[in-house]
């Protein structure tokens, strides 16, 4: 687990392997019964930090406004990683579906004894963060961001989401 700052507020991150409920915590979260309330995203998704932070920044500013566009903060940051506009289609794709076995999880001004219960949640070994980029399905990201092989050649996968995430808003 590592804790980000951001504009005064924490983000605890999580990175999961081979987990093996997922369908139980997909069920839980969907329910709102999931204790305590995290973002369940698809880490294959992901090939850095960065971009979950940015996504995280533009929820916390959401928050601040009174204007999240979903009904929970943490299903807001997971909105806001995927770039794109619709709702469900953002949740499905980003978050965790009934067969994801590679999950990052997120949760905002966690306490550590509420990060020990996430962690007790989650069936699967903890792994380091460093592992993202190496572990990301490459392919699949530059599918669903709609990333071109000229604009990979210029940049890490990283920035590409970044971008997408800052400028959803503008398109």
């Amino acid at each position: 687990m590592k804790v980000f700052d951001i504009s005064g507020n924490n983000l605890s991150l999580a990175l999961f392997a081979d987990v093996t409920n997922s369908k139980e915590l997909l069920d839980s979260m969907q329910a709102g019964t999931l204790e305590p309330e995290v973002a369940l995203l698809n880490a294959s998704l992901i090939p850095d930090v960065f971009p979950v932070l940015a996504a995280a920044h533009k929820t916390l500013i959401s928050k601040s406004r009174d204007s999240l566009t979903t009904r929970t903060l943490h299903s807001e940051l997971v909105y806001n990683y995927s770039g794109s506009k619709h709702i469900t289609e953002s949740l499905k794709r980003c978050g965790i579906s009934e067969t994801s076995t590679y999950i990052l999880v997120a949760r905002f001004n966690a306490s550590l004894d509420e990060m020990k219960v996430v962690e007790k949640l989650i069936n699967g070994k903890e792994i380091d963060l460093e592992e993202l980029e190496g572990r990301a399905n490459q392919a699949q990201i530059q599918k669903h961001y709609k990333i071109s092989g000229v604009e990979a050649g210029l940049s890490t996968l990283a920035d590409a989401i970044t971008c997408r995430i800052a400028a959803r808003d503008a398109l």
